[in-house]
């Protein structure tokens, strides 16, 4: 017997039951062997339903009535696809059929086919109405740190600002009406003191958010820690994690991931809130009962709900769909791709009507570029994707590197103190720097940016703008070109952003698997989106000090811009991004639905594509995927390759040299013998054979399925003793009226389990596994199967 859950990346693990495979081959078969038919024949009529004399207890099936607890599955356990397929086809079969004979049967019909577009309405809004809650309050929170509203302490920056009639357009983020910190404790805002002053403030506000949010994780819901996406991943594959999607992971993630994004770590919502929006779909699964007890269409939910999670983190929709098909769905059918579209949909207009950004735009980064790129950028934008995938394999393996040092040594034992020790190292380092103290979202809508005339940014300080200090003029201003040369201000701009660079590549290593909420989306953007756009500018003044060279000259014309920096910026976010997580067809969709820069897609593919080829010649595995293997959950990745050359008979269980099979009867074994083998051994299930003498195959029965059908026929089914027999027949052979009943599990008993042969390749039993969602196995060789050692 073999689980999906024991293969993780070609390791096998020991230690479950679920990762064994069976031995049940090395048979010498007699087919001179008078075989007995499966379900015996006691009687000249046929199997009777009742052939004990009257005066005795009457043989019950347990099955007649249902049995709490009967297929399900245990925490840390993988769910049965194939079971669980055929479950909701039962169901299926029975209500069209109830449905053709009575008009309560056909509403109720109705309603159940309607049911999973109304489920899908409801995690739309729910999700898109947490969203743009935590959206709000992150902003508001990022800004307290620097100070506070003097109209209303629930206004952040930007809202405060926008009230003032003293606020001038070169700055745009003075007002009379925010005061920071220091402006409210000494009175004044332009003596050195006052740095240091609001220096403190912006550490002290960071250490209590970032505290707040581990003590809330720690205590009430360890499960909301991290990013999500990696456990998500493997929970759609069908591995159980109890609690991992309850009320309180939901509740405690939604309030620390607001703590976390404010505290200035580098961490982003986006990968969190694909969690939160699964919380949301698996908590309202319960309210509908095809969902609440089929672990296979609930999956089919939460494929759905990871659609949602990013289209409310990005406001991209179709992105979110083609997120959920490619990055984290096992089991993704046609209707769920529709209920995906229509779920992110709804998300997206919530969100949109909720308005949180202020703009009235559904997208995070608004650009409007107005120059076209030219077919030579492509080298630069390649060189883009060729970082991108230096750094997505540097951060991948650094992260793994430092996690694992977090898991094996005792700094895993004190996760507050790390995530101070991190948070207070980021608000130090980060304050001097403008581009650093910013939250990650202004910094990388700035870099997006495209500079006009009346931007007051040093990334816009050039020296023909208005806002800018140099106003040379030379021979290239004469040509109508000077108002691109870099002034100062882009000098200082230029290497802050260096040193930003440097800072958010070191600190995100540390901070991504902390113990408080922390995507990866926003940081691997901000990264790339600032080394697009030092290359952008480093570009630009290229292409202006020497446009008269043939290769610059159709490029610059008087008047107008040479290059584009903001567009190296998106292209560069694009790349790094795409490192990290190898994804390609959703990422172009979710980067220019994130800023509806459609006409630039070409860019954005080929700087995609060359990350990914680069990162997957480093290293094969995301840094989902990594970090699957690191916690050791049971995955099958369907982009991996089986290498060995390996049949079923080399690698199930048990081994030549291990004890035999354990095997149960169909009939002939005891309520006592079958607890004492269930005590003994710690499979997931037991074969079914005809006898110890004929060790031909009959079926599979799971063992918790087992367990609690003996644990209920003791205590509901009258005269059950230890020396009553099992059954897994329709009828059993006769007994003297004296006997004790006889406990009857056919129902529980798998007639069609899925069998290999012993000379079945391991790629091909792998792929059944992963095409099929098995839990185990069978090898079996001609049928038979046997529990006796090979000498």
């Amino acid at each position: 017997m073999m689980d999906n859950g024991g293969f993780c990346n070609n390791n096998y693990h020991s230690g479950s039951s679920d990762d064994e495979l069976v031995d049940i081959s090395d048979v010498t078969v007699n087919f001179s062997e008078d075989v007995p038919p499966l379900d015996l024949d006691y009687s000249a009529g046929g199997c009777k339903a009742d052939w004990r004399p009257s005066n005795s207890p009457k043989l019950i099936d347990l099955m007649d009535y249902p049995v709490p607890g009967i297929g399900t599955y245990e925490d840390f356990n993988t769910i049965d696809w194939v079971r669980e397929k055929s479950k909701d086809r039962d169901r299926h079969r029975e209500i069209t059929n109830k449905s053709k004979h009575s008009t309560v049967a056909l509403l109720f019909s109705i309603s159940d086919a309607f049911s999973g577009w109304l489920l899908m309405l409801l995690i739309g809004l729910m999700s898109g109405a947490l969203a743009g809650g935590i959206d709000i309050a992150a902003h508001w929170m990022t800004d307290l740190k620097e100070g506070v509203c003097l109209n209303g302490f629930w206004f952040n920056h930007e809202h405060c600002c926008w009230a003032s009639n003293e606020t001038t357009f070169q700055e745009r983020d003075k007002c009379p009406q925010w005061k920071t910190w220091a402006e409210l404790m000494v009175g004044v805002s332009e003596q050195g003191s006052v740095n240091v002053l609001n220096h403190f403030m912006y550490v002290s506000w960071a250490l209590l958010f970032a505290f707040l949010a581990v003590i809330l994780v720690r205590a009430f819901a360890p499960y909301a820690c991290g990013s999500g996406i990696p456990e998500i991943k493997t929970i759609l594959s069908g591995f159980i994690i109890r609690g991992y999607l309850g009320k309180w992971t939901l509740i405690i993630k939604t309030i620390t991931l607001v703590l976390a994004v404010s505290s200035g770590l580098s961490l982003g919502k986006e990968g969190p809130l694909v969690h939160v929006a699964c919380c949301c779909a698996n908590i309202l699964c319960h309210f509908f009962t095809k969902y609440r007890r089929n672990e296979a269409k609930r999956r089919e939910v939460l494929s759905a709900a990871s659609a949602v999670g990013v289209s409310v983190a990005f406001g991209a929709p179709i992105g979110g769909v083609l997120f959920s098909l490619e990055e984290v769905s096992y089991y993704f059918p046609l209707k769920t791709l529709w209920r995906s579209f229509f779920a992110a949909l709804v998300a997206a207009f919530t969100l949109r009507s909720i308005n949180p950004f202020g703009n009235s735009r559904l997208v995070l980064f608004y650009v409007e570029f107005h120059t076209p790129w030219h077919l030579l950028e492509l080298i630069p934008f390649v060189l883009l994707g060729i970082f991108g995938g230096l750094w997505g394999a540097f951060f991948i393996h650094a992260n793994i590197a430092w996690c694992r040092l977090r898991k094996n040594t005792r700094l895993g034992h004190y996760p507050v103190i790390e995530v101070l020790v991190v948070t207070l190292l980021t608000a130090l380092l980060a304050f001097p720097i403008e581009y650093t103290r910013m939250s990650s979202s202004e910094l990388i809508s700035e870099l997006f940016n495209d500079c006009g005339l009346l931007d007051s940014s040093k990334l816009c300080d050039y020296s023909g703008n208005s806002g800018g200090t140099s106003g040379s003029v030379n021979a290239t201003a004469a040509n109508g070109l000077g108002a691109r040369l870099a002034g100062p201000g882009l000098y200082t701009a230029m290497w802050q952003l260096a040193l930003a660079l440097v800072f958010k590549m070191l600190i995100t290593v540390a901070t991504f698997g902390i113990k408080v909420p922390s995507g990866l989306f926003i940081p691997s953007i901000a990264v790339g989106a600032i080394a697009g756009r030092l290359l952008g500018v480093g570009m630009e003044q290229l292409a202006v000090h020497n446009h008269d060279r043939k290769i610059f000259r159709g490029w610059c014309s008087p008047g107008a811009d040479c290059i584009t920096p903001g567009l190296y910026a998106m292209v560069g976010a694009a790349a790094c991004l795409g490192g990290v997580t190898r994804m390609t067809v959703s990422l172009v969709v979710i980067m220019f639905e994130l800023t509806g820069g459609l006409e630039y897609i070409v860019p954005l593919m080929a700087a995609t594509m060359t990350s990914k080829w680069v990162a997957d010649a480093l290293s094969r595995e995301s840094i989902y995927e990594a970090h699957i293997r690191l916690n050791g959950y049971p995955f099958l990745e369907a982009k991996e390759e089986f290498p060995h050359k390996t049949l079923a008979t080399d690698v199930m269980r048990p081994r030549q040299s291990d004890p035999p099979l354990s095997v149960l009867t169909q009939s002939g074994m005891s309520v006592e013998e079958v607890e004492r083998l269930i005590a003994d051994t710690t499979y997931s299930g037991f074969p079914v054979v005809i006898s110890q003498q004929s060790q031909r195959l009959v079926g599979f029965v799971l063992r918790r399925d087992l367990v609690i059908s003996l644990e209920n026929a003791r205590r509901h089914q009258e005269g059950v003793v230890s020396v009553s027999a099992v059954l897994f027949t329709e009828c059993g052979p006769p007994a003297s009226p004296s006997a004790p009943p006889a406990v009857k599990l056919h129902n529980i008993l798998d007639l069609s389990p899925f069998t290999v042969t012993v000379h079945t390749p391991m790629e091909i039993v792998v792929d059944i596994f992963r095409k099929l969602g098995l839990r185990q196995c069978l090898v079996i060789q001609n049928g038979f199967v046997s529990t006796a050692e090979v000498p």
